[in-house]
C-alpha cells in the first residue's frame, strides 16, 4: 500500500470547488413583514446541510429563495461560484437574467410538502415531463430513466398508476423520482414528511436517508429532528429570520449553546 503524501510534500493545496448553492447576507421581505434578516449559508458538495426551527422563522422561505422562486431584497445568492444577477432595488428588486434563472433551477430540484403531481397523468409521465420538455432530451432516454429512479424509490411497480391511487408516501417518493429525473446538481426538501402520517412518513425517510448515504448535495427542511440528525452533515438552526445556532448534528443537538436552541428541542422531543 501507497503511503499517502504528507502536507509538507505537496506543493501545492488541491483547489477547493465552490459550493453549490451560497447565501451571502440573504434578507427577505413581504411587504413591511422582514421575514430572513441577513442569512448567510453554504452547501458544500456532497454535504446534507438540515434547516430547523419553528413555524415562522424562515426556513421554507429560505429554501424557496435558493431555488429563486422567491425574490430576496438584499444579499446575494451564488450557484457553483456564479452570483445571480438583479436588476432594481428592495421590494423592487427581481433576477435580471431570465436564462439564468432558468438554468439555476432545472439544476436544484424541488421536493414540496404536498407532492405537487399532475393528476391527469400516470407516475410514469409525470416523472419524464420535466426532463423532456424543460431540457429537452430524447424521451426514450427520459423514459429508461424515469423506470430506473421509480425503481430506486421503492415504487417500479406503479408506472402506468395515477396519483390518486397512490397512499402518500407513495406520491411523495414518486415525486422524489421526478427530482432526481432532472439529473440535478442539489436536491431541495421542503417539509417532505409533514404531510404523512407516521408509517407513511418512514417510507420516505428511507429513501431521504438513502440518497444521502449516496452523497447527494440536499438542503432539507425538516421537522423531524431524528432525520435531521441522522442524515445531515451541518444544521441550521432559524429563529425569527436569523441564524440562531449552527454546527454539526452531534454538536447542535448534543451540546446547544443558546436556550431558544434547548428550548425548541425540548419542545420537539
Amino acid at each position: 500500500m501507497t503511503a499517502r503524501p504528507s502536507p509538507d510534500s505537496r506543493t501545492t493545496a488541491p483547489p477547493v470547488a465552490a459550493p453549490v448553492i451560497e447565501i451571502r447576507n440573504l434578507h427577505k421581505s413581504y411587504g413591511s413583514l422582514e421575514v430572513l434578516k441577513g442569512v448567510d449559508m453554504a452547501a458544500p458538495r456532497g454535504h446534507v446541510v438540515s434547516l430547523i426551527g419553528s413555524s415562522g422563522s424562515g426556513k421554507s422561505t429560505l429554501l424557496r429563495c435558493c431555488n429563486l422562486l422567491e425574490d430576496s431584497q438584499e444579499g446575494d445568492i451564488l450557484f457553483e461560484g456564479e452570483s445571480v444577477r438583479w436588476k432594481g432595488e428592495g421590494l423592487n428588486r427581481h433576477p435580471a437574467d431570465r436564462a439564468q434563472v432558468i438554468r439555476i433551477r432545472t439544476n436544484l430540484s424541488m421536493v414540496f410538502q404536498q407532492f405537487n403531481l399532475w393528476s391527469h397523468m400516470t407516475i410514469l409521465q409525470n416523472v419524464m415531463e420535466a426532463p423532456v420538455t424543460v431540457l429537452g432530451r430524447p424521451r426514450d432516454e427520459v423514459e429508461a430513466a424515469a423506470r430506473k429512479y421509480l425503481d430506486k424509490v421503492g415504487i417500479g411497480e406503479k408506472c402506468d398508476a395515477y396519483p390518486a391511487m397512490l397512499s402518500g408516501g407513495q406520491q411523495q417518493r414518486a415525486a422524489i423520482a421526478r427530482a432526481l429525473c432532472m439529473e440535478p446538481r442539489a436536491l431541495l426538501f421542503d417539509e417532505p414528511t409533514s404531510a404523512l402520517d407516521p408509517e407513511l412518513e418512514q417510507e420516505v425517510v428511507r429513501v431521504i436517508k438513502a440518497l444521502a448515504e449516496e452523497g447527494r448535495t440536499m438542503l432539507l427542511v425538516t421537522h423531524d429532528m431524528r432525520l435531521a440528525a441522522d442524515v445531515s452533515d451541518h444544521v441550521v438552526f432559524l429563529h425569527q429570520g436569523r441564524i440562531e445556532e449552527e454546527g454539526p448534528p452531534d454538536v447542535l443537538f448534543g451540546s446547544p449553546k443558546t436556550d431558544r436552541l434547548r428550548q425548541f428541542l425540548s419542545a420537539t422531543a
